[in-house]
């Protein structure tokens, strides 16, 4: 039994103040549609991670961090791309380093980082996670394969073309 009239208006007024912050909270989430920021792993682009080609010779690539691993794993492009990463975590902080190269990153939850880099010589460089991130740290590796261009490349115009483009220039 409370005896002291501080301590009676200090138990009330803190229950008083419990009871106004929850009902401030219910009227926030429902009345006014207020809603909790969503993971930025679950909304696009990066919901399902990809390379994508967004002009010749030019790739974007969605990549997402997580325990132990990167996604996408494997990464295909010509050679003479030039690439941008996006990268982000899914639950801890991580390293993304694309071994000889100038890519070097760090993968933050809730945070977009980007970094872009040319890959003229054809072969395989390895992605690292340099940021101690849990048990599978050693294991946590991607790839971006440089494949050799293609000897057909973009074909030539034929004369006739080139003739039929040139008369639309001088009209």
């Amino acid at each position: 039994m409370v005896n002291d009239p501080f301590e009676r208006t200090a138990i009330f007024g803190a229950g008083f103040l419990m009871t106004a912050f929850f009902i401030a909270i219910v009227v926030g989430a429902f009345g006014l549609g207020i809603r909790v920021p969503t993971c930025v792993t679950d909304i696009p682009p990066f919901d399902q991670p990809a390379v994508v080609e967004v002009a010749p010779g030019q790739y974007v690539v969605n990549v997402v961090a997580q325990m132990w691993l990167f996604n996408p794993r494997e990464i295909r492009i010509p050679a003479g791309s030039t690439v941008t990463f996006n990268l982000t975590s899914k639950d801890v902080q991580h390293g993304f380093k694309i071994l000889n190269t100038n890519v070097n990153m760090m993968a933050v939850p809730g945070v977009v980082n980007r970094a872009q880099a040319r890959f003229d010589q054809p072969g395989e460089y390895l992605i690292v996670c340099h940021e101690y991130c849990g048990l599978g740290h050693h294991a946590m590796s991607a790839k971006v394969i440089v494949e050799p261009r293609t000897a057909e490349g973009p074909s030539l115009p034929t004369p006739r073309a080139m003739a039929s483009a040139l008369a639309c220039w001088a009209r």
